[in-house]
């Protein structure tokens, strides 16, 4: 599939390039970035150029994997990666320090269920590391149910398992779960 570009009064989402290397390297110094994805930590620009040249283009050649950048709608800084793999139907993202708590992620993945919804999907299934408080609430605010704790479909840094909070959410609206979210508090 050909890069689609995805927009709304927050963000507007486009294909990563080496032009973001910057913008990416610097994010995934965050402590956060670090803790709660699988990046490889030091992170570098050659890891950057890695993401881009290895996942991203192939991800969308191969339908794979589609890989957005986050911007402002007026910016060309990246902000944030948001990814769709279609083998499990699901979401993954992280945002740089300075771009959370504006709103920018949840209208990311707003646009991006939309899209997978208009291309033929039926849900989307959503995980994080369990503690990973910010992307839970991100989740649930995006309305995805909760559906208990699992083992990880993308292993650990180490490549063991981790445990998982796991989400759902499904294009007829159908509740996923009855389970309740898990306090989300910082």
């Amino acid at each position: 599939m050909m890069p689609v570009t995805l927009t709304s009064s927050l963000v507007r989402l486009d294909m990563p390039t080496r032009a973001d290397t910057v913008a990416i390297t610097d994010a995934c110094q965050d402590a956060d970035v670090q803790r709660w994805t699988t990046i490889p930590t030091p992170y570098r620009p050659q890891d950057a150029h890695a993401f881009i040249d290895a996942l991203v283009g192939p991800g969308w050649a191969s339908d794979r994997e589609y890989t957005w950048a986050i911007r402002r709608p007026t910016s060309t800084w990246l902000e944030g990666v948001i990814s769709f793999r279609t083998e499990h139907r699901d979401l993954g993202f992280w945002l740089a320090p300075s771009a959370r708590g504006l709103g920018l992620m949840t209208a990311a993945v707003a646009l991006v269920v939309d899209w997978v919804f208009a291309n033929g999907r039926d849900e989307v299934y959503w995980e994080c590391f369990v503690g990973n408080v910010p992307s839970a609430a991100v989740a649930r605010r995006s309305g995805f149910g909760y559906t208990g704790v699992a083992p990880g479909i993308v292993p650990g840094r180490d490549g063991a398992a981790v445990s998982c909070w796991t989400g759902l959410l499904r294009a007829d609206g159908r509740p996923a779960s009855d389970l309740p979210w898990p306090v989300l508090a910082p």
